[in-house]
């Protein structure tokens, strides 16, 4: 297993970026910190009705189309939000056998329209929202609490700030290259 990597619960993630509160005394909910990433990936998703339709290569050689992009935003933000209810239930948490980024489908090589944009930004919204409500119903002290070895729900919103991470990888369709 590679450095600052860790299995646990069927799954293998990178460690935790950060170790319990990054900004001292943060009372405001984490999810919000998912909700702002859902926002930061729209902005770039509303250019992507531009896509010439040949697909994207990632600095890791990944491919990348917006629909694979939209995709894996969704099926990360599923995967954290399934997790958080499996810690909150005291349960394990499912394991992940997601194809994730190694798969293109070609479903994702499906030209990329206006209304595609529509349904993304629903989507997207929702699942940003969602986590928004579901950390807003348990108390604060829930945010912070260890639940080795996995992460913290705090830790767990904190990761999904670098979701856009995938839009980035198709980026802004409307700046000439």
């Amino acid at each position: 297993m590679p450095s600052g990597w860790r299995a646990g619960s069927g799954s293998v993630r990178p460690l935790p970026k950060y170790d319990g509160l990054t900004v001292g005394g943060m009372t405001e909910n984490p999810g919000e910190l998912v909700e702002q990433a859902v926002e930061r990936s729209l902005k770039l998703v509303v250019t992507w009705p531009a896509w010439d339709g040949e697909p994207l290569t990632s600095d890791d050689g990944r491919t990348y189309t917006p629909h694979k992009a939209v995709r894996r935003i969704a099926d990360h933000i599923i995967d954290h939000l399934a997790e958080v209810e499996a810690l909150l239930a005291g349960v394990p948490t499912q394991p992940d056998e997601w194809h994730a980024s190694a798969l293109t489908s070609a479903a994702d090589l499906a030209p990329f329209s206006e209304e595609d944009v529509r349904e993304a930004e629903q989507r997207l919204r929702r699942l940003g929202r969602t986590f928004v409500l579901r950390y807003a119903a348990v108390d604060p002290a829930e945010w912070d609490k260890d639940r080795s070895p996995n992460w913290t729900l705090r830790q767990i919103a904190e990761h999904l700030t670098e979701l856009d991470w995938y839009a980035d990888q198709v980026g802004n369709l409307s700046q000439p290259n």
